[in-house]
Order: C-alpha cells, then sequence, then structure tokens
C-alpha cells in the first residue's frame, strides 16, 4: 500500500497539506489494499460544493456535540464527497460539515470517490 502527503501551491487552495490513502486508513498506518477503492483527502471547506444543503434543518444539538467531539478528538469519521472533473460534491455528513463551519475550521476530512457527470445528476434528482 502507497500512503502520500500531497503539496499543493498556495495558488491552488492557499496553503496546505493533502493527505491520502487509497484505502481509507489513516496514513502512516498499515491495513489491506483495496485497488479503485475511496482515498481519505482533508480538502478545505469552501472547496465542497453543497448543492443539497438547506433541503432540511440539521439538529443544533447534535451539532454541538460534535463540535464538542472534533474539539477533543478530532472528526472520526470523513465525509462522503464525489469528485466529478475536478470538483468535489458532498451530499451526506451536513452535521459534521457545519460542525466544522461553525468551529471555523478551514478543512474537513473527506472519503472521495470518483464519479461522472450521469454520477452527479443521478445525485442531483
Amino acid at each position: 500500500m502507497a500512503n502520500f502527503v500531497l503539496r499543493l501551491p498556495a495558488t491552488s487552495f492557499r496553503s496546505f497539506s493533502i493527505s491520502a490513502s487509497s484505502n481509507g486508513a489513516v496514513p502512516g498506518t498499515s491495513s489491506s489494499t483495496q485497488n479503485g477503492g475511496p482515498v481519505i483527502l482533508e480538502l478545505p471547506l469552501d472547496k465542497i460544493r453543497r448543492p443539497l444543503m438547506r433541503t432540511r434543518a440539521n439538529d443544533q444539538n447534535k451539532v454541538k456535540e460534535l463540535m464538542d467531539s472534533i474539539k477533543e478528538i478530532g472528526l472520526q469519521v470523513p465525509i462522503d464527497v464525489l469528485e466529478v472533473d475536478g470538483v468535489y460534491y458532498g451530499f451526506s455528513g451536513c452535521h459534521r460539515y457545519e460542525a466544522h463551519q461553525r468551529l471555523g475550521l478551514p478543512t474537513i476530512r473527506c472519503k472521495i470517490r470518483r464519479g461522472t457527470k450521469e454520477t452527479l445528476r443521478h445525485h442531483l434528482r
């Protein structure tokens, strides 16, 4: 299994690091490789499009509990994100995403899977 850290130029996303693993494991840990599986990335919140945001209200008690947990131990479960042609779309993880926003955190850990425009259209139906 290959783990890597990708450092992008400041002109791309400002200055931040991306850590990735081909099997969803935290980089630096050992586990079996899943060929073609999701990749875990730390993405800037402002690079994730939320096309279904506000279709329902988040439970503010749950957001507060997540904020407390994230402050204490960090995000334990990454949000699921679909990447289509270099653009990231988030359709789940609403409470975790809002908790990160309210904490003023610039990035969030994401489980990325690649998709086509047809896959994106399916999610938007």
